[in-house]
C-alpha cells in the first residue's frame, strides 16, 4: 500500500525522495526492520493472549528429560510469524505481482490448516489433531492452485535470448540476438553448466505439440514439493528454536536467488535464468526472515512459545513456493537438507520397524527415536547444542546452495 502511495508522490507530484520506494533493496530493508519490530514488540502481547486463553502445549510423551517442564507453554506462536510477515508485505510490496499474490495465499492457506490442527489438539483435547488425510488434501489443494497459476498465468515468464532474422533491402538477412519473454516450465539443474531443464521434455514421447501436455508433469511435481517440504518443516519443529532458525537460514539463501534472478544485470553476469518480476519476492522474503528471527527471540531455549503447526506448515509451504517460483526447486534437497534428513529419519524408522516386526517377530529401530533431533536428545545432548549444530549444518548447506550460482 505504501508502495503505491510513494509511487504516486514520485511520478505524479515529483516529491523529492519518494522515488526510493522504487528500489527493491530499500523496501526489503524496511520489511526486515518492520517485521522484527512487530514480532519482538507485539510478540509478547500475542504470547500473553495465548496464555490467557489457555492455548498451552500439553506434556509431550517422549520420555525425554525436561519435557515435563514444557507443559503449559503457549503454542500457536506461528501467528506471530504470519502477522509479522503479512503486515510489511501488504505495506511494502507490489500487490498486483503474481508471485506476491501466490505467497500471500500460501501463507493464509497453510496457516489455516495448521491453525485448525492446533485448535483440535488444544481445545478438542485430541492429540492427533487434524486427521492426516485432511492435511494432505489441504497441501495437495494448495499445490494444485500454485502449479496451475504458475503454468497458466501470463505474468509468469522467463526471458531468453532468441535468434532473430531481419530482412534488409529484401536481399540481406542479418541474424541477431533479441531478448523475448515466454511461458516455460524450465527449471535449473544445480552443478551443471548448461543447466536448464524443461519439464515438457518428459512428455516429448507424445509427439508434436508435446509442450501442451507439460502440465501433466509440472503440476504433480509442484504438489509433491509443497507437500514434502511442509511436512519436513513440521517434523523439524520438535525442540526450541530448531525449525525457526534453520528455516531463516534457508529463506535468506532463497532471498539471494530471487534478487539475482529478478535482476537483469546480475542474472546476465551470473549467466542464470532471468525471471521477470520475481525480484519482488525479495521484499516478501525479507519480511519473512525478519519474522522468523523475531520469533526466535521468544522461541530460543527455554522457549516462551511454540510455533505449533500454525507456524511449521506455513514455513514449509512458503519455502516450497519460493523455490518453485524462482526455478530452484531441484536445490531443495541441498538447501533444505535439515528438513530432508528429518523426513527420511521418520520414513526409515517406521519402514524398518515394520519390516523387522514382520520378518523377525519384533520391531527394531535404526535410531533411538525419530525424527533425528530426538535421537540426539535420547543420547544425552542438550537441546541448545543440538539446535546450534543443526544451524551450523544449515548454514553450510545454504552456502553450498548459493555457490551453485557459479559452480557448474
Amino acid at each position: 500500500m505504501l508502495y503505491y502511495l510513494f509511487e504516486y508522490l514520485y511520478k505524479t507530484l515529483n516529491v523529492p525522495g519518494a522515488g526510493v520506494f522504487q528500489y527493491i533493496t530499500f523496501r526489503s530493508a524496511l520489511a526486515v526492520i518492520l517485521s522484527l519490530l512487530i514480532s519482538t514488540v507485539f510478540g509478547k502481547k500475542i504470547i500473553n493472549f495465548l496464555r490467557n486463553q489457555q492455548v498451552g502445549e500439553t506434556v509431550r510423551e517422549l520420555g525425554l528429560q525436561g519435557q515435563t517442564q514444557k507443559a503449559g507453554t503457549p503454542t500457536m506462536g506461528g501467528l506471530i510469524i504470519i502477522i509479522a510477515t503479512l503486515i510489511p508485505v501488504l505495506l511494502l510490496t507490489k500487490l498486483d505481482n503474481i508471485y506476491i499474490i501466490l505467497l500471500i495465499v500460501t501463507t493464509l492457506w497453510m496457516g489455516t490448516i495448521g491453525f485448525i490442527d492446533d485448535y483440535i489438539k488444544i481445545f478438542k483435547k485430541d492429540k492427533q489433531g487434524l486427521k492426516g488425510i485432511f492435511k494432505v488434501i489441504g497441501q495437495v489443494g494448495l499445490g494444485l492452485i500454485v502449479g496451475s497459476v504458475l503454468y497458466l498465468h501470463p505474468g509468469v515468464t522467463i526471458r531468453k535470448e532468441k535468434l532473430k532474422t531481419i530482412a534488409i533491402n529484401q536481399t540481406e538477412n542479418v541474424i541477431s540476438q533479441s531478448p523475448i519473454e515466454e511461458k516455460s516450465t524450465a527449471t535449473t539443474i544445480p552443478f551443471f553448466k548448461n543447466n536448464e531443464f524443461d519439464y515438457a521434455e518428459l512428455v516429448a514421447w507424445t509427439g508434436e505439440g508435446y509442450e501442451n501436455w507439460a502440465w501433466l508433469v509440472f503440476i504433480p511435481i509442484v504438489i509433491f514439493i509443497i507437500t514434502a517440504v511442509s511436512n519436513g518443516a513440521n517434523l523439524t519443529d520438535g525442540i526450541d528454536g530448531l525449525a525457526a532458525g534453520t528455516s531463516a537460514i534457508s529463506v535468506v539463501a532463497l532471498g539471494i536467488f530471487t534478487f539475482v534472478s529478478g535482476n537483469i544485470i546480475f542474472s546476465s553476469y551470473l549467466n542464470i535464468m532471468y525471471i521477470p518480476n520475481s525480484g519482488e519476492m525479495t521484499v516478501f522474503i525479507a519480511a519473512f526472515a525478519g519474522a522468523l528471527i523475531g520469533f526466535l527471540w521468544y522461541n530460543s531455549y527455554p522457549a516462551s512459545v511454540f510455533m505449533g503447526d500454525t507456524g511449521s506448515l506455513t514455513i514449509g509451504g512458503i519455502i516450497a513456493v519460493l523455490a518453485i517460483s524462482v526455478r530452484k526447486e531441484l536445490l531443495i534437497p541441498l538447501l533444505c537438507g535439515i528438513f530432508l534428513v528429518e523426513n527420511l529419519s521418520v520414513v526409515l524408522q517406521v519402514s524398518y520397524f515394520k519390516y523387522t516386526r514382520k520378518r523377525f517377530g519384533e520391531g527394531r529401530r535404526i535410531f533411538l527415536m525419530s525424527p533425528l533431533h530426538h535421537h540426539y536428545q535420547v543420547k544425552g545432548y542438550h537441546e541448545s547444542k543440538i539446535v546450534t549444530r543443526f544451524w551450523i549444518v544449515g548454514i553450510i548447506l545454504a552456502i553450498l546452495s548459493i555457490v551453485t550460482l557459479k559452480l557448474r
